[in-house]
């Protein structure tokens, strides 16, 4: 068994405990991309990925359900050999903290902090995306994180984008997780939102450190946001279950503007 495959039946193992999901029959019931939306016998009851929604109390913290949904079904497919996610929420203003670090088998917030978007993709609110070189804007998408290294902004963490054609020019367009000094309540204070960066998902300067080494080496990041065209190009979120979503959520608003 793979390293990646380990820790993929480590979550479902401990998901399973938590919210008695049915049993598996092999390890390859595991490591096979079936995520699932299937309820209980019982109509009112929340399904997998709801109930660990809820268990976060993630509401609280300002991040969606279905932006969690997303982020939970297209992490199964991704076979990462780390159990830590994170998700950047970028419908929401970079005034707020819109950046959550998630450990699957642990079933924790690790951490809930700002995260800044591309300098052209937006002002307070990011609303553009390319996966062009000297877009200067956010790439939506799936990421696995990679190494470190030190940069111009000290210790970095390199990012791979993991979908053809949005976001897999991440490596050749510098696109890293890096401390910045425009990341701050202070910089919103003067500014009304954070500072921008070259397309990075930049974070401030007292967590860089301790995301980055959350994060390094395997884990996921998805960076989120109601986009048409995204949705329309991602070979990860196809084949979402959209009418036992709509169970949970009501309309799931895929194609709605994010503001």
């Amino acid at each position: 068994m793979t390293k990646a495959q380990a820790v993929l039946v480590a979550v479902m193992i401990a998901l399973s405990v938590s919210f008695g999901l049915k049993k598996f029959d092999s390890v390859s019931d595991l490591t096979t991309p079936k995520p699932t939306l299937t309820l209980k016998s019982d109509s009112t009851a929340r399904p997998q990925w709801a109930a660990l929604y809820d268990s976060l109390d993630l509401k609280k913290q300002g991040l969606s359900e279905t932006a969690f949904y997303y982020a939970w079904y297209g992490f199964q497919k991704m076979k990462l050999s780390n159990s830590v996610l994170a998700i950047a929420d970028f419908t929401q203003s970079s005034r707020n903290k819109r950046l959550y670090v998630i450990d699957l088998i642990k079933r924790k917030v690790l951490l809930n902090t700002y995260v800044a978007h591309g300098r052209n993709s937006g002002s307070e609110f990011a609303e553009h995306f390319s996966n062009d070189n000297s877009s200067f804007q956010s790439s939506l998408g799936f990421y696995k994180t990679l190494g470190t290294y030190q940069g111009k902004h000290g210790l970095s963490l390199r990012l791979e984008g993991m979908e053809k054609g949005i976001n897999d020019r991440a490596l050749e367009r510098a696109i890293v997780m890096h401390g910045a000094d425009y990341v701050s309540e202070s910089f919103i204070k003067n500014t009304g939102r954070l500072g921008r960066s070259l397309g990075c998902p930049a974070v401030s300067i007292s967590d860089s450190k301790k995301l980055i080494n959350m994060l390094y080496n395997g884990a996921g990041l998805f960076i989120y946001s109601t986009n048409q065209q995204y949705f329309k190009k991602s070979s990860l979120l196809s084949g979402l279950p959209i009418n036992e979503l709509r169970q949970t959520l009501g309309d799931p608003f895929l194609y709605t503007s994010s503001k």
